[in-house]
């Protein structure tokens, strides 16, 4: 069984490597199973599609390609700066996601 991952949606996160190194931006959703993220504006690809009913159009469209989780470091949001993520257990049984850098909860 794999780690879950510590990466979730509408966190800002900077990518590490890639052709978007160094960009940031937000996590608009996220793909467990895969280990891959899509972050908002960042991995653009364009896909040719057809047009399924009448109203949608088709033809080339541009839309975020996942990422992996390995590439992408979330961003303090103390200080919107890089720290890796750790996971413990509160007092009252709760896990709480927490930044290495700065010892302080995320959430």
């Amino acid at each position: 069984m794999a780690k879950s991952m510590r990466i979730r949606t509408d966190d800002q996160v900077m990518i590490t490597s890639g052709k978007d190194k160094g960009k940031t931006g937000k996590v608009v959703r996220t793909d467990p199973k895969r280990r891959k993220v899509f972050v908002e504006n960042l991995n653009i690809v364009k896909r040719h599609q057809r047009p399924r009913t009448m109203n949608e159009q088709g033809g080339i469209i541009e839309k975020e390609g996942p990422i992996d989780v390995s590439n992408v470091v979330l961003l303090d949001p103390t200080d919107n700066k890089p720290t890796r993520v750790g996971v413990r257990v509160a007092d009252d049984g709760e896990r709480v996601r927490y930044s290495k850098r700065t010892d302080k909860p995320i959430d």
